[in-house]
């Protein structure tokens, strides 16, 4: 198996294990063990065929499939305790340092641009693999999926732990961008339909949007504005998480942390890797 399949069943080990130390119903901790076999057979039969372009592009859909799974988490009852000490900070950017009201300075222009952001987050893994496919790198495309997956994974793997409810259910109207654009109807119909309830922190959004730039930035050394550009990207979808109070400015910021941590998980992986192969 590839180092990112190993990722991914790893991931569904673990949440199949964290089932039965969380209040989940019976039904509900079986169909985290039987997501975690069926995964696990899929791999070793793709393996065994060798359908290698198939398993270039499945762990993106398994990201979606891993990201459903966490609402099985969600808790009967929230608090709310994380949320009112989270939205202090985010009062303090928006409106004391004033940062809604520079984003809203030409009107619609930058609300619409950063609801693109948001919406766009999506096709980030694909937008990766497609790049080094032209470039034809497709040889690299596992090691981009591997960031890619402990970027995403691991902000997963933390939902359980800290359940929470965006700034934008919680708190109803109140801090709200004074732009409604076409694009944010669309990703509010996106986030109440397909989102999940158990956690918003730390925002998977971010860390993959910054973990696939750091991949890029050190998997294609010989085209840099690729990776370049995708930063850019990441960055302005980070604003657009809690500037449209999709999420709070915690969750950002530990979103970024998080890439980070993925991004050096696969440096140690790599060079694991190298050091055993060279042996």
């Amino acid at each position: 198996m590839r180092p990112s399949e190993w990722i991914y069943l790893a991931y569904f080990a673990y949440a199949a294990v964290l089932s039965f130390l969380f209040p989940l119903a019976p039904h509900m901790r079986w169909r985290t063990v039987m997501t975690a076999t069926v995964v696990a057979a899929i791999f070793a039969l793709l393996a065994r065929l060798r359908y290698s372009i198939v398993r270039d592009w499945l762990p993106l859909c398994l990201t979606l499939l891993a990201y459903r799974e966490m609402d099985w988490f969600t808790p009967p009852y929230k608090d709310h305790r994380f949320e009112h000490a989270w939205v202090a900070w985010d009062r303090a950017l928006l409106h004391d340092f004033g940062v809604q009201k520079a984003i809203e300075t030409l009107g619609p222009l930058l609300p619409g641009y950063l609801e693109l952001c948001y919406l766009l987050v999506y096709a980030v893994g694909f937008y990766g693999i497609a790049v080094l496919y032209l470039q034809k790198k497709r040889e690299r495309v596992d090691a981009f999926v591997c960031v890619y997956a402990l970027s995403g994974l691991l902000c997963y793997a933390m939902f359980p732990f800290f359940p929470s409810d965006p700034p934008r259910t919680v708190f109803g109207a109140t801090d709200l961008p004074n732009f409604v654009t076409p694009i944010r109807h669309l990703n509010l119909m996106l986030v109440n339909g397909a989102g999940i309830h158990s956690s918003v922190f730390p925002s998977a959004h971010v860390s993959t949007g910054f973990g696939a730039a750091w991949g890029l930035r050190c998997l294609l050394p010989e085209r840099p504005w690729f990776g370049r550009a995708l930063l850019i990207y990441a960055i302005s979808m980070a604003i657009a998480t809690f500037y449209g109070r999709y999420h709070y400015a915690v969750d950002a910021v530990a979103g970024s942390a998080v890439s980070l941590v993925a991004i050096g998980a696969y440096c140690v992986i790599a060079r694991m890797n190298f050091t055993s192969s060279s042996r």
